[in-house]
């Protein structure tokens, strides 16, 4: 089983285990609607925008993403985003995929950009939390950058296998800060295209990750 390669699993949360991409899009709609600024017309638009920093999301989208003026509309867009996160699922298939990891006694935790208590918040209130024995969030609001963390963890655990599962580039770009090994799964926060070149293996969806994971189990 490709799994048992690993000494750990990390999960990315928001678009690979949180289905949030609708959330995102109303929130940011939200804010651009009160600016006089165009929406964005539908998830798969959004999918082609959305990127890490989110200040240069923010500049794409014609909000302010500078100082100051950044910190504001990152509170008013968590403001927005918090009133609705409790209606925010799981992804299909996600649970499948925790159970497979569990079965194989491989721990797991997660690695995200949102702010630490919030994840813990969230993950509780999803009725996922005692799949994971540690939560990687960021100590602020601003999801700047997931990288710092993946190289502080690899510093803490240097000799450690670790498969990091996410759903965009960045995530990408935080596996390899860490020396992970890394995979994403489509129909997160971008588009299958933008993510097909991230030079990693990309499952259209939970099922086919999950085959992959199990690769060589025995029947």
């Amino acid at each position: 089983m490709r799994l048992k390669e690993y000494d750990r699993i990390l999960w990315d949360f928001n678009g690979t285990l949180l289905d949030d991409v609708a959330l995102a899009v109303s929130s940011n709609n939200t804010l651009l609607a009160r600016r006089g600024l165009p929406l964005i017309a539908s998830e798969d638009a959004y999918r082609e925008v959305f990127c890490f920093p989110v200040a240069d999301y923010y500049r794409e989208l014609g909000l302010e993403s500078e100082g100051e003026a950044f910190t504001r509309v990152a509170h008013e867009w968590m403001k927005e985003y918090r009133a609705g996160e409790k209606d925010a699922p799981l992804r299909a298939g996600a649970l499948a995929a925790l159970d497979t990891v569990r079965a194989a006694g491989v721990p797991q935790g997660i690695l995200s950009a949102t702010e630490e208590t919030q994840l813990e918040e969230q993950v509780t209130s999803l009725g996922i939390r005692d799949y994971f024995d540690h939560l990687f969030g960021r100590e602020d609001i601003y999801a700047t950058d997931k990288s710092g963390i993946a190289a502080r963890y690899r510093r803490e655990h240097p000799e450690e296998r670790v498969l990091m599962i996410g759903d965009t580039v960045h995530d990408v770009e935080t596996a390899n800060a860490g020396g992970f090994d890394g995979v994403l799964v489509a129909g997160g926060h971008q588009s299958l295209p933008r993510i097909a070149g991230a030079g990693v293996s990309v499952f259209p969806d939970y099922p086919a990750l999950i085959a992959y994971l199990t690769e060589g189990a025995e029947a």
